[in-house]
């Protein structure tokens, strides 16, 4: 039987979603896992890419329903490895981009747990792929600014949206539900309302769902409650130049969506 010395702990990005994303390390590690850790925007699809004898975990959360606490998650990860198991901690997307991989980390030194980080295809690249949108684009954006649509209760003009002023691309996580409150920072830090947007639900699978509009139409985002599934939007001059033939207005059917 193998000793403590070989437990061992991969974080592991899922990617976006469609289980052919997976990167081929990623795939190997699955497939030579004791047990997979997973979280609950993880597809089954990706999920059944493990061995099929492998112990199956579901851990974290989706729109506030938790299976396990972060502290719990840790403390599975750690006793998981002292047990000699081969364990695969999967993330949706890419562990290091809002996927809490630092405190896993963490946590797995602090115990002496040999770890490794597995990067995956974050979500903003593959929302940017689904419109055939360039994330940045010579003469129009040179930087790119991934942030979260979470966490945006002080009025404190967050960095990120004063970047969008000087041209950067900004791709905004689980932005939905704060549509208005980010279309609204963005507005007060000067950028124009004419800017252009991109929305997409469910990015890379073939249930994603397209919406396109202008930083004015954002707020309409939050009525929106029809999107069930991961929304990522991006904004930016270089939005523009996106595909938006498979794309529906952002305020088109809003009053069908709304709640009566």
């Amino acid at each position: 039987s193998r000793g403590r010395e070989d437990g061992h702990v991969a974080l592991v990005g899922a990617g976006p979603g469609a289980e052919d994303l997976v990167t081929l390390r990623a795939h190997r590690l699955l497939m030579e896992a004791d047990v997979i850790v997973h979280d609950a925007l993880v597809p089954e699809a990706v999920i059944a890419l493990g061995r099929r004898d492998a112990e199956r975990i579901a851990a974290g959360k989706r729109k506030g329903c938790q299976t396990r606490t972060q502290e719990e998650i840790k403390a599975l990860l750690v006793t998981l490895a002292r047990e000699g198991k081969r364990v695969v901690r999967l993330k949706s997307g890419d562990p290091l981009v809002f996927g809490r991989a630092g405190e896993e980390m963490a946590a797995l030194r602090d115990a002496g747990v040999s770890f490794e980080v597995v990067p995956g295809v974050t979500a903003a690249l593959a929302a940017a792929a689904d419109f055939e949108l360039p994330l940045t684009l010579r003469g129009v954006s040179s930087s790119l600014v991934l942030t979260t649509g979470h966490d945006l209760k002080s009025r404190a003009l967050p960095d990120w949206a004063k970047l969008a002023i000087s041209g950067a691309t900004v791709a905004v996580y689980m932005g939905r539900t704060n549509a208005a409150e980010v279309a609204s920072l963005l507005a007060e830090a000067g950028l124009s309302p004419d800017t252009a947007v991109a929305v997409v639900e469910n990015a890379s699978l073939p249930s994603r769902r397209r919406l396109h509009g202008t930083l004015a139409d954002l707020p309409a985002l939050q009525d929106r409650t029809s999107l069930a599934g991961p929304v990522m939007t991006i904004i930016g001059d270089a939005v523009a130049g996106a595909d938006f033939t498979a794309s529906e207005p952002l305020r088109a059917r809003v009053a069908a969506d709304s709640p009566a």
